[in-house]
């Protein structure tokens, strides 16, 4: 993997590529290179804008991914405004562009604004295609015989109008809230709360709610299903002990159309590692499971041995029969300089699917970042 950013005051060229290749059996795509991000950044505009341009990452709910195409970012005291549009990215991130711009394609944007103190909200759109393909069918003409007719839908996917608030009072609450809009089916997609009360000195209270309906495109066959919705409410309670160690627990239950389930965790955070366990019931399968992890660097960040362990039993339902599975992770990270650090990882699981799988992985990493100072 190679990140790569290369700036000159105010402008930057952003990379992200990946080149893999299966050295224990070979595949029909080896080597395979991918490119997550190859753009250009311009800031500081005029003091207010800042453009991309490029293949880049969108951060959305709804839509988000990679796509090729501009980025435009307007920003002044407390609003911002941006805007994005482009075509979709090939599989396996090709350093290609899209044969059919016209009907596989995406663009949206959203606006934001703290200008009442201790508020945020936002209002954003997104409209995104994919290339439809064409096939050949069997139908039945008026005479009811079979005859080959070609299928070709229209590309219109995704299309979703968001609003978001959220309210933030320090050392007191926390609230944030999202709803989402589906233009196609006319109906809430999504809606959630996720809030946090520490007013209390080293006590924390967490509520979290959301209603959810199936994300389906909206050209899709599924499309004609009833699913139903999802309805989840999570409550929770940390507490800090120390400055060192945090034990926390949380209860949620999940209603489907016509079934519950539930979930507890509860769980130890210490700054040598965590122990988290697990319980789930109902018709969302039965589990429990407990994990540990921890890691810590030692003689100044020349050594961060780490470890992981995990045993878990599980029912995908109630009468189903019960299956169990261990993994055991266990690695160490040698910085010798700051830039320059070495990784080695064995991961090891097992269960009636995967009988004493072993793996190991190396990973070498370099980092540099400077300005070129060209002008």
């Amino acid at each position: 993997m190679l990140n790569l950013n290369i700036n000159e005051g105010d402008f930057s060229l952003r990379t992200n590529l990946n080149l893999e290749n299966d050295f224990s059996e070979a595949q029909k795509n080896d080597p395979r290179l991918r490119f997550y991000n190859l753009y250009l950044e311009a800031r500081n505009i005029m003091d207010i804008a800042t453009i991309k341009l490029g293949r880049q990452p969108l951060f959305n709910s709804v839509g988000g991914g990679l796509f090729d195409g501009a980025t435009l970012d307007l920003k002044k005291e407390a609003y911002k405004f941006t805007a994005y549009f482009g075509g979709n990215v090939p599989a396996y991130q090709k350093l290609e562009l899209t044969d059919d711009f016209s009907n596989d394609y995406l663009f949206g944007g959203k606006f934001v604004t703290t200008v009442l103190t201790d508020f945020q909200f936002g209002l954003g759109y997104i409209n995104k295609n994919f290339k439809p393909y064409e096939y050949m069918a069997t139908r039945f003409d008026a005479d009811l015989n079979p005859i080959q007719v070609l299928i070709s839908n229209n590309s219109n996917e995704y299309e979703f109008a968001s609003a978001d608030i959220a309210y933030h009072k320090k050392d007191i609450i926390d609230i944030n809230t999202r709803a989402d809009y589906d233009l196609n089916f006319k109906e809430v997609s999504k809606f959630e709360v996720d809030a946090r009360y520490v007013q209390v000195e080293n006590l924390g209270v967490s509520v979290y709610y959301n209603y959810r309906e199936p994300l389906i495109r909206y050209n899709s066959i599924f499309s004609v299903f009833d699913y139903g919705n999802t309805q989840e409410i999570e409550g929770g309670l940390d507490y800090k002990i120390s400055e060192y160690m945090t034990v926390l627990a949380k209860f949620a239950n999940v209603t489907f159309k016509d079934e519950n389930s539930q979930r507890l965790t509860a769980g130890v955070v210490t700054r040598y590692g965590s122990i988290n366990y697990r319980k789930n019931l109902g018709y969302a399968g039965e589990l429990d499971a407990v994990s540990l992890y921890s890691a810590y660097t030692l003689m100044e960040g020349l050594l961060t041995p780490s470890l992981g362990l995990s045993y878990t039993s599980y029912k995908l339902s109630k009468d189903s029969e019960k299956n169990n599975l261990t993994s055991l992770l266990a690695g160490i990270n040698v910085r010798p300089y700051r830039m320059l650090s070495f990784d080695l990882q064995g991961q090891y699981m097992d269960n009636k699917i995967y009988k004493n799988d072993l793996r190991l992985f190396f990973k070498v990493n370099y980092w540099f970042n400077t300005n070129l100072n060209f002008m």
